[in-house]
């Protein structure tokens, strides 16, 4: 059979099955880490992100991905290892069956050796403690349990998935450097629907994460458009004034465009980034289904407290720079207006000097052609009575009479044919 089927056809049907959910008991711990470059994106080194996997495959003696994998599942020693490979991060997901007596124990972590995490290719952005059990018999008790565990005055808890199971989260960090969740599942919640709750709440906590890397970014730019502001402000107020030169002030203000556009350069990927993890913690919460418990907040409420703020401050940030850019852009375009027209005035000036001194020069040349009129007149009588003189003596005049005759014939006849080339030349 010929081959009828696009080249990708068969890779993006695939990558919609790429990171399939985990499968998950009740009991069990998820641990959960997403590792940044301190880099954009397009400078991560993917290498050291795989060789970083394959030394914590190596210690448990586990099977290696396929080269150039994105995704991979595996065995690391009683726990089941998923790993991602993102835009911006990689995560690591480590499950295994069970919970610890203490709630969230540090010891939880180690799956994730703290040394070999010393030497990942980046650094933690995200580390979690997912505590996964049955549900109470009651809401009361479930309360309990979790204030005990966790900061009351931030806690967001919720029930989830048309009841399936209740997640509580203080999104705080704890002594030993992790966020804790807790996800409390009815009975006859299988294990898939199980692993998706979990990965929707890493989802949300990465994706929150990443999106107030932006609200960072938008802190450091807003000080340095607080200094370009007054600049540019001045500038634009002082257009009408004579001073300074419009050459100056043209020079100054490109000096602040390109300024305002070398931000513009440096912050739009990051601002772009946080607008998509911010529609993606959205719509992953919106999957959740909350339905409130005892007038407890839910983590929508949380987020539109404490995370929309943030996330409305890297928007004006970004509007700022742009409407500061657009402003600079119109103010030099008028101030190139303005040196356009000073110096159109300037060249008309120019052009009426040069038809002055034209116009003397024409007066000049009007006076030397009179004096060359006379100068050559001079020359020639001068000839004419050395030529007279033999004719002179012969109708008996005098050679002073006869030069005297010829001046005005001569003179005429100079004139006139200077005046014949003057007129051929115009």
């Amino acid at each position: 059979m010929p081959a009828i089927d696009h080249p990708l056809r068969y890779a993006t049907v695939n990558e919609l099955h790429a990171r399939p959910f985990p499968q998950l008991g009740v009991p069990s711990t998820a641990v959960y880490v997403a590792i940044k470059e301190p880099v954009q994106a397009q400078n991560r080194d993917r290498a050291a992100d795989r060789a970083h996997l394959l030394a914590l495959l190596d210690r448990h003696g586990s099977a290696h991905p396929q080269p150039g994998a994105t995704h991979f599942q595996g065995t690391v020693g009683r726990a089941e290892l998923k790993w991602e490979s993102h835009t911006e991060f990689v995560t690591y997901s480590a499950f295994t069956k069970g919970i610890s007596a203490r709630p969230f124990d540090p010891a939880e972590a180690e799956v994730l050796p703290e040394d070999w995490l010393a030497a990942a290719p980046g650094k933690r952005v995200v580390s979690l403690l997912i505590r996964v059990e049955a549900m109470p018999a009651q809401d009361a008790q479930l309360l309990e349990m979790v204030e005990g565990w966790l900061v009351p005055e931030s806690l967001a808890i919720s029930r989830v998935v048309d009841g399936a199971a209740v997640v509580a989260g203080d999104f705080h960090i704890d002594p030993a450097g992790h966020m804790r969740f807790a996800v409390f599942v009815q009975p006859d919640t299988g294990p898939r629907r199980v692993g998706r709750i979990v990965q929707r709440l890493c989802e949300i906590e990465t994706y929150r994460a990443m999106s107030m890397l932006g609200l960072m970014r938008a802190r450091d730019l807003g000080g340095r458009l607080n200094a370009l502001d007054p600049m540019l402000a001045g500038l634009v107020s002082g257009l009408d004034n004579v001073e300074p030169a419009s050459e100056a002030a043209l020079h100054d203000l490109l000096k602040i465009s390109a300024e305002l556009e070398s931000l513009a350069v440096q912050y739009s990927f990051r601002f772009g980034a946080t607008m998509a993890y911010e529609a993606i913690v959205a719509q992953r919460i919106e999957a959740l289904r909350e339905e409130r418990i005892r007038g407890r907040q839910t983590f929508g409420e949380f987020m539109m407290r404490r995370y929309d703020p943030a996330m409305r401050t890297v928007k004006s940030s970004e509007s700022r720079l742009k409407g500061m850019a657009e402003r600079a852009e119109r103010a030099a375009e008028l101030l190139r207006t303005r040196v356009d027209v000073e110096r159109s005035a300037q060249n008309q000036r120019l052009l009426e000097s040069m038809d002055r001194r034209a116009d003397l020069a024409l007066r000049l040349q009007h006076t030397v052609e009179g004096l060359s009129v006379v100068a050559i007149s001079y020359y020639a009588v001068s000839l004419a009575g050395y030529l007279a003189a033999p004719l002179a003596k012969a109708v008996g005049m005098t050679k002073e009479t006869l030069t005297a005759l010829v001046v005005l014939p001569v003179v005429a006849l100079v004139w006139a044919l200077i005046r014949r080339i003057r007129k051929s030349h115009h």
